[in-house]
């Protein structure tokens, strides 16, 4: 393992986003704060509690998870687009740097900025709610895992993408709506029987119900389910980003 290589591509990354610190935290935090005015003021009158717990702490959980996704997804496409836009890959590529090095450093740069994120935001949380972690381990594993899957899942939409609007389709038009239908802000067995069964069908009710189930012991499928669809997600990423250098999908030309 070539540490310095790794430690070397890390580290630009994260000079990069302490650059950019206002649209990387700053502006997450600030949306964040919002949907907890909007949300806590307009819905939360109105929905005392859900499963026990009341309404603005019931939304946190999915409320870090609608940010770590999408700044997961952003921090790790642009970190590997911009070198493929200015030509800069290749000389990544042709060092004597190995593909799981490259994924470690770009990965594991965009993974950290969204942990750091969610922690951020956590303890924003804690200035409009009250917040019990039931389960403090399991939820760092949840945040770790769901960010370095998600961060993969954006280097492949870097690799993918063959212009910057392209970087924002998967995240704008997939992932967020998703999330929203994903029981970030309602219990899916709040849900009729036949649009719970549709709301199963959607991979980010998993993520989203396992880490509430780390805050509150509560959670709309089974805790085991949740943590094994997290794990399959970040294998399907393994094996696509694996692909991707053994064939040089948009790496080589």
């Amino acid at each position: 393992m070539n540490i310095e290589a790794v430690s070397a591509i890390y580290r630009f990354e994260m000079a990069r986003a302490r650059r950019t610190l206002m649209q990387s935290i700053v502006s997450p935090v600030i949306s964040t704060s919002l949907y907890f005015v909007v949300f806590g003021a307009a819905i939360g009158s109105r929905i005392q509690s859900v499963g026990g717990i009341s309404y603005g702490s019931f939304i946190v959980p999915g409320l870090v998870m609608l940010s770590l996704l999408g700044q997961s997804i952003s921090n790790a496409s642009f970190g590997i687009y911009f070198p493929r836009f200015t030509g800069t890959i290749y000389e990544i590529l042709s060092a004597p740097v190995s593909p799981v090095e490259i994924v470690l450093g770009y990965a594991g740069a965009a993974a950290t900025k969204s942990v750091i994120l969610g922690a951020i935001i956590l303890a924003t949380a804690w200035i409009f709610v009250p917040l019990h972690v039931e389960h403090p381990v399991w939820m760092v594993a949840f945040l770790v895992l769901t960010a370095a899957t998600f961060s993969l899942f954006g280097f492949i939409i870097g690799i993918w993408a063959d212009g910057f609007e392209k970087l924002q389709i998967v995240p704008l038009l997939i992932v967020t709506p998703l999330t929203f239908l994903g029981g970030s802000f309602y219990s899916i067995d709040m849900l009729p029987p036949t649009w719970r069964t549709v709301a199963l069908l959607n991979p980010v009710v998993y993520l989203v119900s396992g880490f509430r189930w780390s805050f509150y012991g509560i959670a709309d499928v089974n805790v085991g389910v949740s943590l094994g669809m997290t794990a399959l997600f970040l294998a399907i990423a393994l094996v696509i980003v694996g692909w991707i250098f053994r064939t040089g999908y948009r790496l080589k030309t």
